[in-house]
């Protein structure tokens, strides 16, 4: 008995032992976490849907206490956005920095045979889809897509001017895929961002501009632009009246006889070189992110369609929507000749 008891009491001892070590000592293998200031490279300039974008998810990381490092974001449009593509890309292992990312992680290789591509950077997630819309000045005569189309058939070629975010981009693959259809030429102005293009375009300066609803949504609301159609194969889901009309009244482009359809992404991405636990840190702040009413409200006035998601469901996303791409620039003649 007497030893029994000595076994016993030397097992609870053992036992407090470790609550004790448990208690006051960090776990080996503790979650990573930002170690300073994470920094949100923006490749397009301020006021565009991705700078809104980006800073819109800084202020819910802010206000939820989401990461205890700050959020900064840089802008760096130089080169089309390549200046902030190949800052992350030679970033590598930098956990610190990652890429607010969209359509340009293809068109920027496909168009200047540059060593980039979305395989030159860590995927961590995918948070939205954005549309395009045509759009015009509200002055203009042009009530549906089809008036707009009808117009430019009637004029000499380069008669109209198209605004756009960049060269050889979204923007110009969607007016190039317009410019077919119509059969006339189409000046394309290219700009730092979809915010100079509303700008422009709210100025007279040029004839339409196919950017994002958030890109414009300022303009509509004040009476300068109007949405003629949806860049998508079917209307936008959100009801709630944004002018006199919804989102969702929108008419696609096809059913006014523009057979275009383009959706881009919105997705985060670390420079090669991190690791997997980087990665998924990110990931789960960007699902709370996705969570908060905050988002679900700014999805709603600027229209972007909702859907997260990371891993291998992220990366066959982009595998698709390269060889998209790659067909799309190269019937555009937009591709680079090797």
């Amino acid at each position: 008995m007497k030893k029994l008891i000595q076994k016993v009491s030397y097992a609870v001892l053992l036992l407090a032992a470790a609550a004790i070590v448990s208690a006051g000592a960090a776990p080996a293998y503790a979650a990573w976490e930002p170690a300073k200031p994470v920094e949100f490279i923006v490749p397009a300039g301020a006021g565009g849907a991705s700078d809104q974008m980006a800073r819109t998810i800084q202020g819910i990381i802010m206000k939820y206490n989401l990461m205890k490092q700050p959020v900064m974001i840089l802008n760096k449009s130089g080169a089309s956005g390549a200046e902030g593509a190949m800052d992350v890309k030679e970033a590598k292992g930098d956990p610190h920095k990652l890429m607010v990312a969209f359509s340009l992680i293809y068109t920027l290789p496909i168009a200047q045979d540059l060593p980039l591509s979305w395989e030159n950077f860590n995927p961590v997630a995918m948070i939205a889809l954005d549309d395009f819309i045509l759009w015009v000045h509200s002055d203009t005569p042009y009530k549906t897509a089809k008036d707009y189309a009808n117009a430019i058939k009637a004029a000499p070629d380069g008669t109209f001017k198209m605004g756009g975010t960049g060269s050889k981009r979204e923007d110009q693959i969607i007016t190039a895929a317009f410019e077919k259809i119509v059969g006339k030429k189409i000046i394309y102005i290219p700009y730092k961002s979809g915010g100079e293009a509303s700008t422009q375009l709210a100025g007279k300066h040029i004839d339409s501009n196919v950017n994002n609803p958030s890109e414009n949504v300022a303009q509509w609301r004040a009476g300068a632009a109007r949405a003629l159609c949806v860049f998508s194969d079917k209307p936008m889901d959100y009801k709630k009246k944004i002018t006199d009309i919804a989102w969702s009244d929108i008419p696609t482009c096809k059913s006014q006889g523009i057979d275009v359809q383009y959706q881009m992404l919105r997705a985060f991405f670390l420079p090669l070189g991190t690791t997997q636990e980087q990665v998924a840190f990110y990931a789960n702040v960007l699902k709370q992110v996705v969570s908060k009413p905050e988002w679900i409200e700014y999805t709603e006035n600027n229209a972007l369609t909702r859907h997260y998601a990371t891993g291998g469901e992220f990366v066959d996303f982009l595998k698709k929507d390269m060889a998209k791409h790659v067909q799309l620039m190269t019937e555009a003649g937009f591709a680079a000749k090797k």
